[in-house]
Protein backbone atom coordinates (compact mmCIF):
# COMPACT_ATOMS: atom_id res chain seq x y z
CA UNK A 1 0.00 0.00 0.00
CA UNK A 2 1.30 3.45 -0.98
CA UNK A 3 1.37 6.55 1.19
CA UNK A 4 -1.54 8.94 0.54
CA UNK A 5 -1.12 12.70 0.80
CA UNK A 6 -3.58 15.65 0.71
CA UNK A 7 -2.40 19.08 -0.46
CA UNK A 8 -4.20 22.37 0.15
CA UNK A 9 -2.76 25.44 -1.60
CA UNK A 10 -4.78 28.05 -3.49
CA UNK A 11 -1.85 28.67 -5.87
CA UNK A 12 -3.01 26.13 -8.45
CA UNK A 13 0.22 26.01 -10.45
CA UNK A 14 2.32 25.34 -7.36
CA UNK A 15 -0.22 22.87 -6.00
CA UNK A 16 -0.22 20.91 -9.27
CA UNK A 17 3.58 21.03 -9.49
CA UNK A 18 4.03 19.58 -6.00
CA UNK A 19 1.43 16.90 -6.72
CA UNK A 20 3.14 15.93 -9.98
CA UNK A 21 6.54 15.52 -8.35
CA UNK A 22 5.11 13.56 -5.43
CA UNK A 23 3.26 11.24 -7.81
CA UNK A 24 6.54 10.63 -9.65
CA UNK A 25 7.93 9.49 -6.29
CA UNK A 26 5.13 6.93 -6.01
CA UNK A 27 2.79 8.75 -3.63
CA UNK A 28 -0.99 8.91 -4.09
CA UNK A 29 -1.85 12.64 -3.97
CA UNK A 30 -5.11 14.61 -3.78
CA UNK A 31 -5.11 18.38 -4.43
CA UNK A 32 -7.51 20.97 -2.99
CA UNK A 33 -7.52 24.64 -3.96
CA UNK A 34 -9.89 26.25 -1.43
CA UNK A 35 -10.24 26.12 2.33
CA UNK A 36 -13.85 24.93 2.14
CA UNK A 37 -12.93 22.11 -0.24
CA UNK A 38 -10.13 20.94 2.05
CA UNK A 39 -12.38 21.28 5.12
CA UNK A 40 -14.77 18.71 3.64
CA UNK A 41 -11.87 16.23 3.56
CA UNK A 42 -10.43 16.97 7.00
CA UNK A 43 -11.09 13.43 8.20
CA UNK A 44 -9.75 11.64 5.10
CA UNK A 45 -7.81 8.45 5.71
CA UNK A 46 -4.51 9.74 4.37
CA UNK A 47 -0.99 9.53 5.76
CA UNK A 48 -0.02 13.24 5.61
CA UNK A 49 -1.34 16.74 4.84
CA UNK A 50 0.62 19.53 3.12
CA UNK A 51 -1.03 22.81 4.15
CA UNK A 52 -0.41 26.37 2.96
CA UNK A 53 -0.83 28.92 5.77
CA UNK A 54 -2.28 31.71 3.62
CA UNK A 55 -5.53 30.40 2.12
CA UNK A 56 -8.51 32.01 0.41
CA UNK A 57 -10.63 31.76 3.55
CA UNK A 58 -9.50 31.23 7.13
CA UNK A 59 -5.92 29.99 7.41
CA UNK A 60 -3.80 26.89 7.44
CA UNK A 61 -3.70 27.16 11.23
CA UNK A 62 -7.50 26.89 11.33
CA UNK A 63 -7.43 23.87 9.03
CA UNK A 64 -4.75 22.22 11.17
CA UNK A 65 -7.01 22.57 14.20
CA UNK A 66 -9.89 20.93 12.31
CA UNK A 67 -7.72 18.08 11.03
CA UNK A 68 -6.17 17.43 14.45
CA UNK A 69 -9.62 17.33 16.05
CA UNK A 70 -10.54 14.43 13.75
CA UNK A 71 -7.07 12.87 13.44
CA UNK A 72 -4.90 13.90 16.43
CA UNK A 73 -1.84 12.03 15.15
CA UNK A 74 -2.04 13.21 11.53
CA UNK A 75 1.37 14.53 10.35
CA UNK A 76 1.16 17.98 8.76
CA UNK A 77 3.73 19.91 6.73
CA UNK A 78 3.18 23.67 6.51
CA UNK A 79 4.14 25.73 3.46
CA UNK A 80 4.22 29.51 3.72
CA UNK A 81 5.31 32.55 1.74
CA UNK A 82 5.90 34.27 5.07
CA UNK A 83 9.37 33.63 6.42
CA UNK A 84 8.53 34.77 9.92
CA UNK A 85 9.80 33.09 13.05
CA UNK A 86 6.48 33.84 14.76
CA UNK A 87 4.54 31.77 12.20
CA UNK A 88 7.03 28.93 12.47
CA UNK A 89 6.70 28.85 16.26
CA UNK A 90 2.88 28.92 16.09
CA UNK A 91 2.93 26.08 13.57
CA UNK A 92 5.18 23.93 15.72
CA UNK A 93 3.16 24.72 18.84
CA UNK A 94 -0.04 23.65 17.06
CA UNK A 95 1.54 20.35 16.07
CA UNK A 96 2.89 20.67 12.53
CA UNK A 97 5.76 18.31 11.75
CA UNK A 98 7.62 20.50 9.23
CA UNK A 99 7.57 24.14 8.12
CA UNK A 100 8.98 25.11 4.73
CA UNK A 101 9.14 28.63 3.30
CA UNK A 102 8.23 29.57 -0.28
CA UNK A 103 9.92 29.67 -2.69
CA UNK A 104 11.48 26.31 -1.97
CA UNK A 105 13.46 23.66 -3.77
CA UNK A 106 10.97 20.95 -4.76
CA UNK A 107 13.50 18.21 -4.04
CA UNK A 108 13.97 19.57 -0.51
CA UNK A 109 10.20 19.53 0.06
CA UNK A 110 9.97 15.93 -1.13
CA UNK A 111 12.90 14.93 1.09
CA UNK A 112 11.27 16.55 4.13
CA UNK A 113 7.96 14.84 3.41
CA UNK A 114 9.74 11.50 3.00
CA UNK A 115 11.52 11.99 6.33
CA UNK A 116 8.29 12.87 8.15
CA UNK A 117 6.56 9.78 6.77
CA UNK A 118 9.54 7.60 7.64
CA UNK A 119 9.61 8.96 11.19
CA UNK A 120 5.85 8.72 11.80
CA UNK A 121 5.19 5.40 10.11
CA UNK A 122 8.60 3.81 10.72
CA UNK A 123 9.01 3.40 6.93
CA UNK A 124 6.09 0.96 6.85
CA UNK A 125 3.61 1.76 4.06
CA UNK A 126 1.86 -1.54 4.80
CA UNK A 127 0.03 0.29 7.59
CA UNK A 128 -3.54 1.15 6.64
CA UNK A 129 -5.07 3.95 8.70
CA UNK A 130 -8.85 4.11 8.89
CA UNK A 131 -11.25 5.59 11.46
CA UNK A 132 -8.44 5.83 14.04
CA UNK A 133 -7.29 2.22 13.59
CA UNK A 134 -3.97 1.07 12.10
CA UNK A 135 -3.97 -2.20 10.18
CA UNK A 136 -0.66 -3.93 9.45
CA UNK A 137 -1.25 -6.20 6.46
CA UNK A 138 2.10 -7.96 6.70
CA UNK A 139 1.69 -8.88 10.36
CA UNK A 140 -2.12 -9.19 10.22
CA UNK A 141 -2.37 -6.93 13.26
CA UNK A 142 -4.92 -4.24 14.14
CA UNK A 143 -3.93 -1.43 16.49
CA UNK A 144 -5.90 1.29 18.24
CA UNK A 145 -3.91 3.91 20.17
CA UNK A 146 -0.93 1.52 20.04
CA UNK A 147 -2.94 -1.29 21.64
CA UNK A 148 -3.52 -4.45 19.63
CA UNK A 149 -7.09 -5.59 18.98
CA UNK A 150 -7.42 -9.36 18.91
CA UNK A 151 -9.39 -10.51 15.87
CA UNK A 152 -10.20 -14.01 14.67
CA UNK A 153 -9.04 -15.03 11.20
CA UNK A 154 -12.46 -14.41 9.65
CA UNK A 155 -12.96 -11.12 11.51
CA UNK A 156 -9.65 -9.90 10.10
CA UNK A 157 -10.40 -11.17 6.59
CA UNK A 158 -13.80 -9.48 6.70
CA UNK A 159 -12.22 -6.21 7.87
CA UNK A 160 -9.63 -6.30 5.08
CA UNK A 161 -12.29 -7.05 2.47
CA UNK A 162 -14.29 -3.99 3.55
CA UNK A 163 -11.16 -1.84 3.47
CA UNK A 164 -10.21 -3.00 -0.04
CA UNK A 165 -13.73 -2.10 -1.18
CA UNK A 166 -14.12 1.12 0.82
CA UNK A 167 -17.05 3.24 -0.37
CA UNK A 168 -18.64 0.41 -2.35
CA UNK A 169 -21.94 -1.29 -1.56
CA UNK A 170 -21.24 -5.00 -0.99
CA UNK A 171 -23.89 -7.69 -0.92
CA UNK A 172 -23.95 -10.50 1.65
CA UNK A 173 -23.42 -13.00 -1.18
CA UNK A 174 -20.29 -11.16 -2.31
CA UNK A 175 -18.90 -11.29 1.22
CA UNK A 176 -19.64 -15.01 1.52
CA UNK A 177 -17.96 -15.72 -1.81
CA UNK A 178 -14.82 -13.63 -1.18
CA UNK A 179 -14.25 -13.95 2.58
CA UNK A 180 -15.42 -17.52 3.05
CA UNK A 181 -15.41 -19.19 -0.38
CA UNK A 182 -17.67 -20.18 -3.20
CA UNK A 183 -18.00 -23.71 -1.81
CA UNK A 184 -19.18 -22.56 1.63
CA UNK A 185 -22.30 -24.43 2.72
CA UNK A 186 -23.98 -22.92 5.75
CA UNK A 187 -26.15 -20.08 6.91
CA UNK A 188 -25.47 -16.63 5.45
CA UNK A 189 -26.06 -15.41 9.01
CA UNK A 190 -22.38 -16.14 9.55
CA UNK A 191 -21.66 -12.80 7.85
CA UNK A 192 -23.93 -10.85 10.20
CA UNK A 193 -22.56 -12.69 13.24
CA UNK A 194 -18.94 -12.03 12.26
CA UNK A 195 -19.70 -8.39 11.46
CA UNK A 196 -21.45 -7.95 14.82
CA UNK A 197 -18.33 -9.19 16.63
CA UNK A 198 -16.12 -6.95 14.47
CA UNK A 199 -18.23 -3.89 15.28
CA UNK A 200 -18.07 -4.69 18.98
CA UNK A 201 -14.27 -4.89 18.88
CA UNK A 202 -13.91 -1.85 16.57
CA UNK A 203 -16.84 0.45 17.46
CA UNK A 204 -15.40 3.47 15.58
CA UNK A 205 -15.31 1.58 12.28
CA UNK A 206 -17.85 3.21 9.97
CA UNK A 207 -19.48 0.13 8.40
CA UNK A 208 -23.09 0.81 7.48
CA UNK A 209 -25.80 -1.78 6.87
CA UNK A 210 -27.73 -1.34 3.62
CA UNK A 211 -31.00 -3.01 4.47
CA UNK A 212 -32.15 -5.55 1.93
CA UNK A 213 -28.75 -5.59 0.24
CA UNK A 214 -25.58 -5.69 2.32
CA UNK A 215 -22.99 -3.27 3.71
CA UNK A 216 -20.70 -0.34 2.95
CA UNK A 217 -17.56 0.96 4.65
CA UNK A 218 -17.59 4.78 4.40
Amino acid sequence: MKYRINIIDDEKNLNDLVRTYLEKEGYIVYSFYTYEEAFLHKDDDVHLWIVDIMLDKNSGFDLLNEIKECKPDMPIVFMSARDQEFDRIIGLEKGCDEYITKPFNIKELILRIHNVLKRVYKDDPALINIDGYAIDEEKRKVLFQNNEIELTTKEYDLLLYFIKNKGLAISRDQVLSKVWDENYFGSDRVVDDTLRRLRKKMPDLNIKTIYGFGYRLD
